[in-house]
């Protein structure tokens, strides 16, 4: 039986040399810009290089790679990105890399461990030379992360410090956050402050409630224990909905009075905003609610949430610098000084949030 196969229509080098009449090595030198193009006469130059635009020759990115024994890829982890705080991280990621010649190669865990050694073990294997990890609330300590050390990849893990394991950090300032908040909240009016804190091991949310406290001592501000709650740590991001609606919905039976929530982020104050209106009370009118991190859906909702925002973007930005920085370098280790990199928050303030009526 004939089987016929279909010519390639990619142009190469060898196409280029013949139309040009050159040496395929010459054509070679002159569009990779070898050192020894600069024997080859300008003429010669100009010529084949309008020659392989007209033809529409695009070199080969992988044997480029390869004949350099470098891949040109950074390796992108995520833990969950149906998160929507990875999203805006994602962008600062991809923005930043579309002005090099680095690929991105985003890889999601989907919150699952065995995935993330999985994937891991697949970057190092294809050496990657470099690492960024985005890491959602959920994200505990891996040890596996010695394996990029050993393997010496640059490596910037986003959202979570981990100086203490000599991996640079880049994170915003939460306690800074939780000041903001408890501050916003305080300046239009609200003593009764309800908190609802996130999960007990997360160190975001213990980084937040210093600064809540701190500013609480600063202005003899009572914190009533009774009005302080804790979600619980789910294997879920969106588990901080139903926190929230549970909670608020607890608060709201006990009849404890209180004029504010401030919650741990913004999917928090999306639940704790449904459990007012299942109970017929009004945000901003009868409740100020206030989140942290600023995700679409704070915009989205009514009312929009005031909140503390992360920024992002630029998170994605700066860790993606740090590894390319360390990649030109040719350091993967940064000094002690230079691991943590703390971003400052931004109150946004919306709809949620009102002053107190006198």
């Amino acid at each position: 039986m004939l089987t016929h196969t279909k010519k390639s229509t990619h142009v190469t080098l060898a196409d280029v040399a013949r139309v040009c009449g050159f040496s395929t090595s010459t054509v070679s030198i002159v569009l990779n810009e070898a050192p020894l193009s600069r024997y080859v006469a300008a003429t010669t130059k100009e010529l084949i290089r309008k020659k392989a635009v007209e033809m529409g020759y695009q070199p080969d990115a992988m044997a480029r790679s390869l004949s350099r024994r470098r891949r040109q890829t950074i390796g992108v982890l995520v833990f969950d990105i149906s998160d929507p705080f990875c999203m805006s991280l994602l962008r600062g990621i991809e923005r930043t890399l579309y002005s090099t010649s680095y690929l991105p190669i985003i890889m999601d865990a989907d919150n699952r461990r065995e995935e993330f050694d999985r994937y891991l073990d697949m970057l190092i294997g294809y050496r990657v030379e470099g690492l960024i990890v985005v890491a959602n609330w959920l994200f505990a300590e891996i040890d596996s992360l010695s394996k990029i050390k050993r393997n010496k990849i640059p490596m910037t893990v986003v959202g979570r410090d981990l100086t203490a394991r000599s991996i640079r950090s880049v994170v915003v300032d939460n306690e800074v956050g939780g000041y903001a908040a408890i501050k916003h909240l305080y300046r239009l009016g609200h003593r009764k402050i309800a908190s609802l804190c996130g999960p007990i091991e997360l160190e975001d949310s213990a980084r937040r409630w210093l600064g809540i406290r701190r500013f609480a001592r600063e202005v003899g501000l009572h914190l009533d224990p009774r009005l302080t709650f804790q979600l619980p740590a789910l294997m879920d991001p969106t588990s901080g909905f139903e926190g929230g609606l549970r909670l608020t919905s607890a608060l709201i039976d006990a009849k404890i009075d209180f004029s504010a929530i401030l919650a741990f982020d913004d999917i928090t104050a999306l639940g704790a905003m449904r459990a007012l209106w299942k109970a017929g009370l009004r945000v901003p009118d009868d409740c100020s609610v206030i989140g942290f991190d600023d995700i679409p859906y704070a915009d989205f909702s009514s009312p929009a949430i005031t909140t503390i925002r992360q920024p992002l973007h630029d998170m994605g930005c700066l860790a993606t610098k740090l590894v390319l920085d360390a990649i030109a370098a040719s350091n993967p280790r940064a000094s002690k000084a230079n691991l943590l990199h703390l971003l400052p928050p931004v109150l946004v303030e919306r709809g949620s949030t009102r002053k107190l009526p006198r």
